[in-house]
């Protein structure tokens, strides 16, 4: 039998410093569902699956820093910054952004009217970057 992948062929895992915390928050502030979640003995998120409101799907867990060697990352507020943005096309740029900043998240870029759609970016209370894309709003 052929491996078939479980998930999305691509799937953003954020490490944060609060897991329990940050599913809130996705769930809050993203529409996220929880599909799947797994709690250390130690209290420590080992790993969840959220679906997004835009059926987008990620992978959040605590960082591990007594285990980067074989994890390979730290959340961004160990890095001192993130190296991925994770870009979400939305249906309405406008309220996903309005939720998220009611949930804490902050405007990098408050949404403007591109050549090729609506465009924001703002970075959630754990340190990473969100870049949303969606209609203009003279298309919407």
């Amino acid at each position: 039998m052929a491996y078939v992948p479980p998930d999305p062929p691509v799937t953003p895992y954020l490490m944060v410093g609060n897991g329990h915390r940050a599913l809130d928050w996705y769930v809050r502030a993203f529409g996220a569902r929880e599909v799947d979640r797994y709690d250390m003995e130690d209290g420590r998120l080992g790993h969840a699956m959220l679906t997004l409101a835009n059926g987008g799907s990620i992978y959040v867990a605590d960082e591990f820093p007594e285990m980067i060697e074989t994890i390979g990352t730290l959340a961004p507020d160990s890095l001192g910054g993130t190296t991925v943005t994770v870009a979400l096309a939305v249906p309405d740029v406008d309220a996903w952004m309005a939720r998220a900043r009611a949930e804490g998240a902050v405007a990098i870029r408050e949404a403007v009217d591109e050549f090729y759609g609506r465009h924001a970016k703002l970075r959630d209370p754990f340190g990473h970057v969100w870049s949303l894309t969606g209609p203009k709003r003279d298309e919407g």
